[in-house]
């Protein structure tokens, strides 16, 4: 057992001012963290502390993380897309998530409940990675340009040049939230916000 999540448990991720108080959302879950803890390690992987977060790899591959969120604890599968998923239990934890998936807990019965389950899709997650099976990541081109950018982009071949040039990472993070209003007047406001960013070569978040 790695002593960097023990302190995880006892104070917190460290990500926000409530580290170290009763508030903490680690703290909210101890109990059903501290039991996934027992059943993940009970397969035999490495215990990690990596993002922040207890993660528990193979051969340094990471298989899956466990985390607190403000409604429930979370065990996630880094390659969650790639398991059967008989009992239908993964989630995306996002709508764009492509390759990770997540079990979502509010008590320990629910845990206790799928314990032979949850050890079944670790072995399998186990499985993919000594297989060295990848996930398929969507490329740059098949996400969509809304049309309020791609006026911009064919208008102003030094934008268009500047978007070329950033990461497809942070292509995708620009055009999903373009994309992501419902309305044509807030996709060019967004449009119109972030242009000098992308001139900047920044992304997004940056």
């Amino acid at each position: 057992m790695n002593p960097k999540i023990d302190s995880y448990l006892q104070e917190g991720c460290g990500r926000c001012s409530l580290v170290g108080t009763p508030d903490c959302k680690v703290h909210t879950w101890q109990e059903e963290l501290k039991y996934l803890r027992q059943l993940v390690l009970s397969c035999g992987l490495t215990e990690e502390l990596k993002w922040s977060v207890p993660c528990y790899t193979h051969n340094s591959h990471v298989i899956v993380m466990m985390a607190a969120f403000k409604e429930n604890a979370t065990l996630s599968f880094f390659k969650g897309a790639l398991l059967k998923d008989e009992n239908g239990i993964l989630k995306k934890p996002g709508k764009n998530s492509q390759a990770g998936r997540v079990i979502r807990f509010t008590n320990i019965e629910e845990i206790i409940a799928l314990e032979d389950v949850l050890k079944t899709y670790i072995f399998e997650a186990l499985e993919i990675d000594e297989q060295g099976k990848k996930v398929a990541y969507k490329s740059i081109g098949d996400y969509k340009v809304p049309k309020e950018f791609q006026e911009r982009l064919d208008a102003d071949a030094d934008l268009k040049e500047a978007f070329q040039a950033l990461t497809p990472g942070r292509q995708k993070g620009y055009l999903l939230y373009f994309s992501g209003a419902k309305q044509s007047k807030t996709r060019d406001s967004r449009v119109e916000k972030y242009i000098p960013k992308i001139m900047k070569g920044l992304g997004f978040h940056d």
